[in-house]
């Protein structure tokens, strides 16, 4: 869970008050906050934030807001953000270049001017910088933020595309100019990012209308340009990412923060050559979510008692929701423009339970007594965990919920498609993962500077399609294992193979047939007692491709539930 340091002072100058620590402690868990100490030297506040869905609390801001919204909604009051329904200035244009569209093809913006900016205010605008995009964009490969002093710039700006070896400026941190390709080999954040771009013709370049570079999204900003200091009163905010909806958010979370610490926030216009889910002209920040539609019988159903309209309406509403009608017995409830965590209404009913407080509800002691035993699924799947432990293999744990692209297209594989989300709240979490492997060649990407041999599990849920069970699809349990090394093959992981299989006292024997995901010739189908169980092979070079791996690697996925027979 992402934590964050935060003055006790910047938390009361935010709120408007000041508030006893115990008090504070007390209100964190309405902003799904901890707190967790102090730091020995600053007197900083460590805070833990308890819910991955709510970027917009990764900050002092976030935590302020949430937290003033419910003290003033309780008096009758509400902060207005009229950036996210004002207009926007003509002169305030971002034109995104047509030939972005398959490299990182979104980006967003806010303008905020009025405070001139301190230190300690710019060192927590970098803190929630680099939260949000290491956090929510997934180590920058989702989305990526990018502050610059705006009174330097030129407008309209331009998000381009060029060639590695075609633009070159100074980057933060260095002191003479690098082309875009140098920076990716020689600059400490152009090595630790590399693998989002490395191999592709074209690169994003972000410049203003004199061509002047502000930044190599999503890499590094420019020194002449990018470089906020303290003092500075006009900034301007910038989001990059694979995803229209979560590059606007983080632009909404920014805009709102700088609204308050008393910034005057302009929109943005952001220009398309294509359709995008909202047009070719986006002004940004801008509302993302519709809400949700919540049945108040439902509801009370969930909250073991009876939930009233008004009080719903009221308390959501002091939590900083949108609340109105939808027919008899229903609410729509709209989260504020910052928040784009609501995929059903149960997250609507959570957030009453939270603004009115889980204290308020009366407790009721379970009627039934129950003895606790470990389930055979549990049981088996522990013994393959310790195998492979065992075998010198890191496990890992990943997301059930994960994007296409990883599951077929850059595994090669076909068949059934996967288990999609209705209403996602991003293309990366849009279907439900039918197999562990490619989640391990994922992680595989993203390590290519640890020490060789890399060796990684995961035992965990998949959901497999299927007709005839009840919602579509059912639940198995998989083992999946990774082993990259340049001098890694085939027999390595089969001899792994064979010793989980005498282990767990599982007949275990091979099949040739080819599969996608592997080298033909060097694969075979996995089975149990002669039952198809699974997968084994040699990662096909355009998969290692597809995930910017530079070693060889051997995969292996197995069904272990329902637990497989076990040899007489």
């Amino acid at each position: 869970m992402p934590t964050i340091s935060i003055a006790p002072g910047d938390l009361d100058a935010l709120l408007g008050r000041a508030l006893p620590e115990s008090e504070w402690e007390a209100r964190l868990a309405a902003a799904k906050g901890e707190l967790k100490g102090r730091d020995e030297t600053t007197g900083a506040w460590r805070v833990e934030l308890n819910d991955t869905n709510r970027p917009d609390l990764w900050s002092a801001e976030g935590i302020a807001r949430q937290v003033r919204s419910l003290l003033e909604g309780a008096a009758g009051k509400r902060q207005g953000y009229p950036v996210f329904a004002g207009r926007t200035s003509p002169r305030l244009e971002i034109r995104v270049d047509a030939r972005l569209r398959e490299v990182r093809p979104y980006i967003a913006a806010v303008r905020a001017r009025g405070v001139a900016i301190t230190e300690p205010m710019l060192l927590a605008l970098i803190e929630t910088q680099e939260k949000l995009a290491e956090n929510y964009g997934r180590r920058r490969r989702f989305a990526s933020v990018g502050l610059y002093a705006a009174g330097k710039l030129r407008w309209p700006l331009d998000y381009a595309a060029v060639s590695p070896d075609e633009a070159r400026f100074v980057p933060l941190g260095f002191e003479q100019p690098l082309t875009l390709r140098e920076i990716l080999e020689k600059h400490p954040k152009g090595q630790a990012y590399r693998p989002i771009l490395e191999g592709r013709p074209l690169v994003p370049i972000f410049r203003d209308s004199r061509g002047e570079i502000l930044s190599f999204p999503p890499i590094i900003n420019s020194r002449a340009l990018g470089e906020v200091k303290p003092g500075d009163s006009d900034l301007l905010v910038e989001v990059t990412g694979t995803d229209l909806r979560g590059t606007v958010l983080l632009s909404n979370i920014f805009a709102a923060n700088l609204a308050d610490r008393g910034f005057r926030c302009e929109r943005v216009r952001v220009t398309y050559p294509w359709e995008t889910p909202w047009g070719r002209e986006v002004a940004t920040p801008r509302p993302v979510s519709e809400g949700v539609v919540v049945d108040l019988a439902e509801a009370s159903r969930l909250l073991g008692e009876a939930a009233g309209a008004a009080d719903l309406r009221a308390r959501l509403v002091a939590y900083g929701c949108e609340v109105s009608g939808e027919g008899r017995g229903k609410l729509r409830v709209v989260p504020p423009p910052w928040r784009d965590d609501y995929m059903h209404p149960v997250d609507a009913i959570e957030d009453y339970a939270m603004a009115r407080g889980y204290g308020s509800f009366a407790p009721e002691m379970p009627a039934d007594f129950t003895v606790g035993a470990v389930h055979e699924v549990t049981s088996v799947a522990d013994r393959v965990r310790d195998h492979l432990i065992g075998c010198g293999f890191e496990e890992t744990i990943g997301n059930v919920l994960t994007d296409r692209a990883t599951l077929r297209d850059r595994v090669r594989r076909g068949g059934v498609e996967p288990v999609t989300i209705a209403n996602p709240t991003s293309e990366l979490h849009g279907v439900l993962r039918d197999a562990l492997l490619p989640g391990l060649l994922r992680l595989e990407g993203a390590s290519p500077r640890a020490t060789y041999p890399h060796r990684a599990f995961e035992v965990g849920e998949v959901q497999s399609p299927h007709a005839d069970a009840d919602v579509g699809s059912r639940t198995l349990v998989h083992a999946a294992a990774l082993w990259a090394s340049p001098d890694v093959s085939f027999s390595d992981l089969h001899a792994l193979l064979e010793a989980l299989g005498t282990y767990l006292d599982w007949e275990v024997s091979l099949a040739p047939q080819d599969h996608g995901t592997f080298i033909p010739g060097r694969a075979a189908k996995v089975q149990f007692r002669g039952a198809p169980r699974g997968w084994i092979g040699e990662v096909h070079p355009e998969v290692l491709d597809a995930f910017g791996i530079r070693t060889p690697a051997v995969g292996l996925e197995v069904v272990v539930a329902p637990v497989p027979e076990t040899s007489p």
